[in-house]
């Protein structure tokens, strides 16, 4: 099987160069049937992900880079070298130390060439029709009530002077890549070439002479789309300084005051009509709509794919005891039945799920960024837990229960106790916890033990009443006033029927 490399070189030797198959099988020297495969597929989607390795050298790159970036303003021959680096690393971290010298030799030259580029001047960059820039921002933004520091993807387009922007709570591989399929698959259009800085969820390694090894996830992307990509130079940001501007234009513009909303996804669409609001503007230089401009970026734009890409990655983790698996260093439960099995995660930007050996969903959650560090879906522990009450305060699981629920459940007797845990998973299937909490904890504030009390509040407060139209929006209509006449019934007392006159 084929790199990703060595396909893309196929397909450019076709593309770009114009070689015929028989051509680039004796350049080449594959197969012609490889060589006629690659050239006709364009559907680079790829059922399962693996994530690369991280490098070793990775926790080791701030020291290095600082004791070059100070060096700087030393004189020459009181620089730091690589012998001398290599032995104040293995001296400040002895044994997690684990380099070879020649790793640590190969990376300080790559840093120290790249400082030295970063010397020379400014070169203005013109970018023709079709191209884009790419950067993600932070903000502030507010979900459901509740405020988090998140990222915006802005792909920017420097001829037109026009972009669009999504929000998303991290800035990871998934999200830089769902973030333009969204805005590719908005526009209909899909730029000829993206500058990006060398974020590490894109480029893998800096190589020579200006080349990138990038990850696997973001190749197969570029090669499905049809885009290329270019890297700026290290630390010369600069080089793409148009989406520079644009994201801070997009935070002054768009996202003041701090944006509220209930769900990411709907707020992201919203987000590209309103940039398509802002394109009807005159551009700063060529005193034209900006939206005409981009107009003439989008015809000068690739097509569109057929196939359909999505986006996720895949990832094996094997269950602690409890069934719960890390991920991202973070932890996910899928259930006790799970417990020191193998399971599968996918991961896109928005949600994991946990998936048995057949790919099976078991557990979906929200994908968890920032401070959050566990997600906990209780239904499954509270099934297994009703089964066996009496042990329950002995178990891990009641210890991370809320407060409000251990204090109910201590004072229960045994079935009361079966039938609360019985109703909280009950609870559990239409809603999250924290609402449970809520409806236990207002009973129990109030001394209201029994659980169809619980259940009654619970339920005023998930349920959502039809509300009843005005019938007669114009007033009520005038009503003749009725006297009653009880003489009848006198008559009828004395024995006398009014109607037969007897």
């Amino acid at each position: 099987m084929l790199t990703m490399t060595n396909v893309k070189y196929i397909k450019d030797l076709f593309e770009k160069k114009g070689l015929s198959l028989r051509e680039i099988t004796r350049v080449t020297g594959h197969n012609f049937r490889t060589v006629q495969k690659y050239v006709d597929k364009d559907d680079w989607y790829q059922p399962i992900v693996r994530r690369a390795k991280k490098a070793l050298i990775e926790k080791f790159k701030d020291e290095i880079d600082g004791w070059l970036l100070d060096d700087l303003s030393a004189p020459r021959k009181q620089r730091h070298t690589a012998i001398k680096i290599y032995k104040e690393l293995k001296r400040r971290h002895g044994e997690d130390f684990d380099l070879s010298y020649r790793t640590v030799a190969r990376y300080v030259s790559q840093k120290k060439n790249a400082l030295r580029q970063g010397d020379s001047g400014y070169i203005p960059l013109e970018h023709p029709p079709g191209e884009a820039q790419a950067d993600f921002g932070e903000a502030v933004f507010i979900e459901n009530g509740i405020r988090f520091e998140g990222y915006y993807l802005t792909l920017s387009f420097p001829y037109s002077n026009g972009g669009y922007i999504q929000v998303f709570k991290g800035a990871n591989i998934e999200c830089l890549l769902q973030g333009m399929k969204d805005i590719f698959t908005y526009m209909g259009k899909v730029p000829t070439c993206i500058w990006f800085d060398n974020d590490k969820t894109v480029v893998k390694k800096v190589m020579a002479y200006g080349e990138r090894k990038v990850t696997e996830a973001f190749l197969r992307f570029s090669m499905h789309y049809g885009f290329e990509s270019n890297f700026c130079n290290i630390e010369a940001g600069h080089e793409k300084g148009h989406v520079e501007n644009k994201v801070g234009y997009s935070r002054r513009n768009m996202l003041v005051p701090v944006p509220e909303f209930k769900d990411i996804r709907e707020f992201n669409r919203r987000l590209l009509s309103e940039c398509d609001g802002d394109m009807q503007r005159e551009h700063y230089k060529k005193n034209v709509l900006i939206s005409d401009l981009f107009e003439e970026d989008k015809r000068a734009m690739r097509t569109f794919p057929n196939a359909e890409y999505e986006i996720y990655r895949i990832e094996r983790a094997k269950a602690d005891k409890y069934g719960k698996v890390n991920f991202d260093n973070r932890k996910y439960s899928s259930g006790p039945q799970y417990a020191q099995r193998e399971l599968i995660v996918k991961a896109d930007a928005f949600s994991v799920l946990i998936m048995d050996e057949q790919y099976k969903t078991i557990q979906t959650h929200e994908r968890l960024y920032g401070e959050q560090k566990e997600s906990m879906k209780w239904g499954p522990y509270l099934e297994l837990m009703s089964r066996r009450p009496t042990a329950l305060k002995y178990t891990g699981f009641f210890r991370d229960l809320p407060q409000t629920l251990q204090d109910y459940l201590t004072v229960c007797d045994y079935e009361q106790k079966k039938n609360a845990l019985k109703l909280l998973a009950k609870m559990l299937e239409r809603s999250g916890l924290d609402t449970a909490i809520e409806a236990f904890g207002f009973c129990v504030e109030r001394g209201i033990m029994d659980l169809d009390s619980i259940w009654a509040k619970y339920y005023t407060m998930v349920c959502t009443h039809t509300q009843v139209t005005d019938l007669l929006p114009n007033g009520a209509p005038d009503i003749k006033s009725y006297i009653v006449d009880n003489k009848i019934y006198d008559d009828l007392l004395k024995g006398r029927c009014p109607r037969c006159a007897n």
